[in-house]
């Protein structure tokens, strides 16, 4: 009899003790047994669903705090992940429901459930649960606040799109006037100051002529003759940089041959044309024939003043229904960072893209420059 009694006494000792370890923990916890009704719940379990432990006890526990969805669409138990645990015998642990109140307002929750077993039978399910509200709360700010951001950039990205394409409007119009007015320019000076320089040219021929007998006077009029050819000259150089008359009449890679050669005359600088035969008899529209043009005597002129090359080569071919337009020398090179400074890039990454094309410039220290072009669908397919 006293051992009994020591024994209950031990006993709910042990079951003081276990409650008081349940109530000091701040997460929910209670137990189910196979019908699904409360056999136990802690302080905090109970606070959180607004009962007391008294009331909680032999109520089932599905139909009293899990009984629907944050939609209040009903929950059916065959659903109830927290009752699977006994009736597949798997624990889960979920964080996308809402547990109800007794107020009947729910509230986010994530929980865990197991089963409970006793000789290897399974005779019910533990339960733990907290309140996870301002943590959802905080995630839909943050997923809102996402949202926001995204059709801010997207709504952002758009306005920039539309400011680069009214950009790149402006820079081809400005072009094609830049072009119209060199056009106009040189077309007046051939005709008016072309035309006087000839004259002129002519007359001091003619006075030589007449001279012939006076010595001193004709080695005046031949050195002002010598004058009057290296104007002439000068004029025609500068038409040419104006507006190439062959690249109108002949096409770009006359005009590219043709400046190649002037260069090197020029400089001294060995150069070199490759152009597939597939492209040979193509004319572009004048506005990309007169693009590429001033990009290769950028390209020229950047070699002239600052590679000390001895060679330089211009390259066109085909890359399907696009054509790749290269200009590369043998010069003493630069880091990228020293030539996107300067050296004209500015003006070549504008006149690519003026004409939709993309432009990449490749060098290394005592490697040449390598400018390549590629315009995209140009040709006809």
């Amino acid at each position: 009899m006293f051992k009994h009694l020591s024994k209950l006494s031990h006993h709910a000792a042990w079951r003081r003790q276990l409650e008081l370890l349940l109530d000091s923990t701040g997460e929910g916890i209670y137990g189910i047994d196979l019908k699904g009704r409360c056999v136990f719940i802690n302080k905090a379990g109970a606070e959180m669903l607004g009962y007391s432990a008294d009331e909680v006890l032999g109520r089932n526990m599905h139909y009293l705090m899990h009984h629907s969805y944050a939609n209040n669409d009903l929950m059916p138990v065959c659903e109830c992940h927290i009752f699977r645990a006994f009736q597949e015998n798997k624990g889960c642990r979920v964080d996308n429901e809402v547990l109800w109140r007794r107020d009947g307002t729910c509230f986010h929750a994530e929980y865990a459930s197991y089963p409970i077993f006793e000789e290897q039978a399974v005779v019910g399910a533990v339960v733990t649960f907290n309140d996870i509200t301002e943590r959802v709360e905080a995630q839909n700010i943050r997923a809102a606040a996402q949202v926001e951001l995204e059709r801010r950039v997207i709504e952002r990205t758009a306005q920039l799109q539309k400011a680069h394409d009214r950009m790149r409007r402006l820079s081809a119009h400005l072009t094609t006037v830049r072009e119209e007015e060199r056009t106009r320019i040189a077309r007046e000076m051939h005709d008016d100051l072309g035309a006087k320089l000839t004259a002129f040219d002519l007359e001091l021929k003619a006075l030589s002529y007449r001279c012939a007998n006076d010595e001193k006077l004709t080695l005046r009029i031949e050195s002002m003759l010598d004058l009057a050819q290296g104007a002439m000259e000068s004029l025609r150089r500068i038409l040419s940089d104006l507006r190439p008359g062959v690249l109108d009449h002949l096409g770009l890679w006359a005009a590219v041959e043709h400046l190649l050669g002037e260069f090197s005359q020029r400089t001294k600088v060995v150069s070199s044309i490759d152009i597939s035969p597939e492209l040979e008899h193509v004319r572009l529209s004048k506005g990309t024939e007169t693009a590429l043009y001033r990009i290769l005597q950028e390209a020229l002129n950047n070699v002239a003043k600052h590679s000390g090359a001895s060679r330089v080569e211009v390259r066109a071919h085909t890359e399907g229904r696009a054509i790749l337009f290269q200009v590369r020398d043998n010069g003493r090179g630069m880091a990228v960072r020293t030539f996107n400074a300067g050296f004209g890039l500015m003006g070549i990454e504008e006149r690519a893209w003026d004409i939709g094309a993309r432009c990449s410039i490749d060098s290394m220290l005592g490697q040449g420059v390598c400018i390549t072009l590629r315009l995209p669908e140009v040709l006809a397919s």
